[in-house]
């Protein structure tokens, strides 16, 4: 049977909406008294696994999901070894740098050499500044990151941003936007090539519900 892994958060809604149309119902995932992590479709076509977004891309990975969705910020922090497949034009964010509105930088290259910078994204952090070849120290943090500049523990942060309104509230304003992301569908690359379950016509369908239903925002 087909497994599907998706994204819990805001990416969830928007994914069961766009199986739907192809006829793969996992709204129960949807029900706040429900506390299974997989179910089947109700025509029992295949079933969905329900995990964190960053651990989408590990399952697909791993072939314990053919299919899965998730934001191209994972993708791009990650790395995994997957096949992306398409875009599906929804969960639109973008990954930033940001700095406190009282300071002087209005361009990452303001900064000054050995600026902290804080980050969830560890990796797109590092690589954006060594493409500037402006030497910073990354530091991890996993929780509210807006606090760095206001602590005074980072001159900068790299973060998602969807509306900026955490940011303007925090008295943060973004100097600089490295890339935009939306949800990708992505295939374990050895089922994908060896069209595992008719998973090749599962995707055609999938482009096409797109086509009929748009961005199911």
């Amino acid at each position: 049977m087909l497994t599907v892994a998706l994204p819990k958060g805001e990416l969830l809604k928007p994914s069961i909406r766009l199986l739907q149309t192809v006829g793969l119902d996992f709204s129960a995932f949807l029900d706040s008294s429900n506390r299974q992590l997989q179910i089947a479709d109700t025509a029992e076509r295949a079933r969905a696994l329900l995990v964190r977004a960053q651990d989408v891309p590990v399952y697909v990975e791993y072939g314990q999901a053919q299919l899965g969705i998730v934001g191209y910020d994972v993708l791009r922090e990650k790395k995994p070894q997957v096949a992306q497949l398409m875009d599906l034009r929804f969960g639109y964010c973008r990954m930033s740098v940001a700095v406190k509105q009282s300071s002087p930088y209005r361009s990452p290259l303001d900064l000054p050499a050995h600026s902290r910078v804080a980050s969830k994204y560890i990796n797109c952090a590092r690589e954006y500044f060594h493409s500037l070849d402006l030497p910073v120290e990354i530091v991890p943090l996993y929780g509210s990151v807006e606090l760095g500049p206001i602590t005074g523990m980072s001159e900068a942060i790299v973060d998602l941003v969807s509306t900026g309104r955490t940011l303007r509230e925090n008295g943060l304003v973004e100097i600089e936007t490295l890339y935009e992301s939306t949800a990708r569908l992505i295939a374990h690359p050895l089922s994908y090539r060896l069209n595992v379950d008719n998973l090749s016509n599962l995707i055609a369908e999938i482009e096409k519900g797109m086509v009929v239903v748009g961005s199911p925002n």
